[in-house]
């Protein structure tokens, strides 16, 4: 930073750096035409997403500035998690002095990546950057972010990219289209900045002199990005010719990444994730947020995001945890409708996961480690929701997972129509009778469960290996 900026505020600097930007850039000069991404042919496609599919579960990480407030404002519980600069319509100049006493001296990336393979999670999520517009990595366009605007001075995004290569995760980044500090953007509109109305004269001079330069920064700075994930593009001044150009120039960076439909605004402001007829519109996945289709999303990739408790940035008060057991139980019903789960943990302002947090991540751990060969690179189930659990499938290989164990031992496997070859239960590979009866096929189970939340009956269809 130069002497001549040092006196300067922090929104100043980002003015300065939005300026500095423009004359670098000087007139816009004819670019060269780049490949149109989103003309991929299936086969590339399914190259490209292939770890992904196979992955079905992912931690979703929601870290900033906003943890330091932890829902409360003067004093008050206003709540409101990551979005209390919105919901408390906190100016800009006050938002940012949480970000100066933002300093998370627990933040240990080996750890929450270690958390995140406990689990049984085979990729992790981290916001970049949230609508609040602080950044949390180390950006030369800006120098609202950690490195430069907190006592931190840390790349909290470097940092858990390489601890999640070493545990052998793929890596991604939450990044927001919406910007309720940047003056080109929502900042314009402080106090009130979600507006899906209020348009800004200069967004185009953020999307070219900002936001594009921040995510070259962070595609290119940081080797192990494999997402990248959009949101607040419901805004006005956002649409489908803007996402697809944005989506091309990420692409243009890095062919292999994979990027959310909330690239575009083709979701409709929808918690399903899609539009109303079940598309997904441009982008590689939908995002259904918080809830899980009732028949899934055939024939579109789809991956769920959901909290642990009921906020996705850090709420010191925030006490309603979902149980281990219907974490699992929702974890298995995506994966029976053919998609992932993305559960989100939000670290407090000292950088440390709630260890309630952990406990359940611990014990999902555990469940994976026994029956995990019944969640990772599974397909649907063929056979619909039977009455007793879920199913899900692999090429020679259907999973019953049982929720709760019948007091007769026998379930009656719904909707099969051939039968398997052998069944064993998955815990301890004891073998399981099938019998054909007047009403279908029946499986006689042990005489006890080996987990209370769900047991998993393996059948043979003898069509394939796992």
């Amino acid at each position: 930073m130069t002497a001549s900026r040092r006196g300067m505020s922090i929104r100043e600097r980002v003015v300065a750096c939005t300026l500095a930007a423009i004359v670098a850039v000087g007139p816009v000069a004819a670019q060269p035409p780049v490949r149109d991404f989103t003309q991929d042919s299936p086969a590339q496609k399914d190259a490209r997403m292939a770890w992904w599919r196979q992955a079905r579960f992912g931690m979703f990480v929601h870290f900033g500035a906003y943890a330091v407030p932890a829902g409360t404002y003067h004093g008050q519980r206003v709540g409101g998690g990551e979005w209390i600069m919105n919901n408390s319509h906190i100016p800009i100049t006050e938002y940012e002095q949480f970000t100066r006493s933002f300093n998370p001296v627990r933040y240990d990336a080996d750890a929450w990546a270690r958390t995140a393979k406990d689990a049984g999670m085979k990729y992790i999520i981290i916001t970049s950057k949230h609508h609040d517009g602080f950044g949390m990595f180390n950006s030369k366009v800006s120098g609202y972010d950690i490195v430069h605007a907190s006592p931190f001075h840390r790349d909290v995004i470097k940092a858990l990219s390489e601890a999640a290569h070493r545990q052998g995760l793929k890596f991604g980044v939450y990044y927001s289209i919406m910007d309720w500090h940047h003056p080109d953007a929502q900042g314009a509109a402080a106090p009130n900045y979600n507006s899906s109305t209020v348009s800004n004269p200069n967004f185009g001079r953020y999307v070219e002199t900002y936001m594009k330069p921040q995510l070259k920064e962070l595609v290119s700075q940081y080797p192990y990005i494999d997402v990248l994930w959009f949101d607040g593009e419901w805004i006005a001044d956002w649409n489908n010719e803007r996402g697809r150009d944005l989506y091309n120039y990420v692409r243009s960076l890095k062919p292999g990444l994979i990027v959310n439909n909330r690239v575009s605004n083709g979701r409709n402001g929808s918690m399903s994730g899609v539009d109303t007829q079940g598309r997904i519109g441009l982008g590689d996945f939908g995002t259904p947020e918080q809830e899980v289709p009732a028949k899934g999303l055939p024939g579109v990739d789809w991956e769920t995001c959901m909290t642990v408790n009921e906020n996705w940035g850090f709420q010191s008060f925030d006490d309603d945890w979902k149980s281990p057991r219907q974490l699992l139980r929702t974890l298995i019903d995506i994966a029976a409708k053919g998609g992932n789960l993305l559960l989100n943990v939000g670290p407090n302002g000292a950088g440390e996961i709630p260890v309630e947090s952990v406990s359940r991540l611990h014990e999902m751990g555990e469940w994976m480690r026994v029956n995990g060969e019944s969640i990772y690179a599974t397909t649907a189930s063929p056979y619909g929701e039977p009455p007793w659990g879920r199913y899900t499938a692999k090429p020679g290989y259907v999973y019953a997972h049982v929720f709760d164990w019948p007091k007769e031992l026998a379930i009656p496997l719904t909707g099969m129509t051939a039968k398997p070859r052998a069944a064993y239960m998955l815990a301890d590979h004891l073998p399981v009778r099938i019998e054909e009866t007047d009403a279908g096929f029946v499986a006689t189970l042990p005489k006890r469960a080996p987990s209370s939340i769900a047991s998993v009956l393996v059948l043979d269809m003898g069509r394939g290996r796992r």
